[in-house]
C-alpha cells in the first residue's frame, strides 16, 4: 500500500492561494463573534419590549392595547436577559481562541458595560422618584439607550469598526429625537429604529461576510 503524504505542498500557486484563503476564513470565523448571535437577540429584545411599552404607555398616556401594567417591562427585561446570556456564551466561546491584547480588550470593554450601567442604575434610582411616572420611565429609557449608543461608538474606536460607530451614532440621534418627541413616542422610535436597526445590522454583516467568502 502506497503511503499518502498529507503534508505535500499544493500543486500550483493558485492552489496555494486557495488554501491560504481557506485557512484565513476558518481562523476569522473561529475568533469573530457571529453578528447574528450578537445583534439579533438584542434587536428582538428592544423591538418587542419597547413596542409593548408603546402599546401600553403611548403618547399622552394613551393605551393602545390594555395590557397589564407590569407586562411590557417584564418582557423587556426577560428578553434582554436572554440576549445577555446569548452574548456571554458566544463571547466565551470566541475568547477561547484569543490571548494577549485582544483578550484584554474584550474583557475591559465588557467590564466597562457593567460599570456604566451600574452607575446609571444607581443614579437613576436616586433621582427618578422626584419625577412623575411617565417622565420617570422616559428618563430611564433615554439615559440607558444613550449609554448604549456611546458604548457602541467607543467599541468602534477599539476595534476600528465603522459599522459599530455608524450604529452608535444612529442610536444617539434617534434617542435625542425620542426625548424631543416625549414619552410614548420614544418607545416607538427605539423599538423600530433601535431594535429593528440592530436586527438589520446583524443581517447585513452576516450577508457581507458570506459575500466575502464567495468572492
Amino acid at each position: 500500500m502506497t503511503p499518502v503524504d498529507d503534508d505535500a505542498p499544493p500543486g500550483s500557486p493558485a492552489e496555494s492561494l486557495a488554501l491560504i484563503r481557506q485557512e484565513q476564513d476558518k481562523a476569522t470565523r473561529t475568533i469573530a463573534l457571529n453578528p447574528l448571535v450578537y445583534y439579533v437577540p438584542w434587536g428582538l429584545a428592544w423591538l418587542i419590549g419597547f413596542w409593548l411599552l408603546f402599546l401600553r404607555y403611548g403618547p399622552g398616556g394613551r393605551v393602545y392595547v390594555d395590557l397589564p401594567g407590569w407586562l411590557p417591562l417584564v418582557c423587556l427585561f426577560v428578553l434582554m436577559a436572554l440576549a445577555m446570556v446569548s452574548t456571554a456564551v458566544a463571547s466565551a466561546v470566541r475568547g477561547r481562541g484569543l490571548a494577549g491584547r485582544s483578550s484584554w480588550q474584550g474583557s475591559a470593554y465588557g467590564f466597562a458595560w457593567f460599570l456604566a450601567f451600574t452607575g446609571v442604575g444607581m443614579t437613576m434610582n436616586h433621582f427618578a422618584e422626584l419625577l412623575p411616572e411617565a417622565e420617570r420611565g422616559l428618563l430611564w429609557a433615554t439615559v440607558s439607550v444613550g449609554v448604549v449608543g456611546v458604548m457602541y461608538m467607543t467599541g468602534a474606536a477599539i476595534w476600528l469598526s465603522r459599522d459599530m460607530f455608524i450604529f452608535g451614532a444612529w442610536l444617539t440621534v434617534i434617542n435625542i429625537a425620542g426625548v424631543a418627541a416625549g414619552a410614548g413616542w420614544h418607545s416607538l422610535i427605539i423599538s423600530v429604529g433601535g431594535g429593528g436597526g440592530l436586527c438589520l445590522l446583524g443581517l447585513l454583516l452576516e450577508l457581507r461576510y458570506r459575500a466575502g467568502r464567495r468572492a
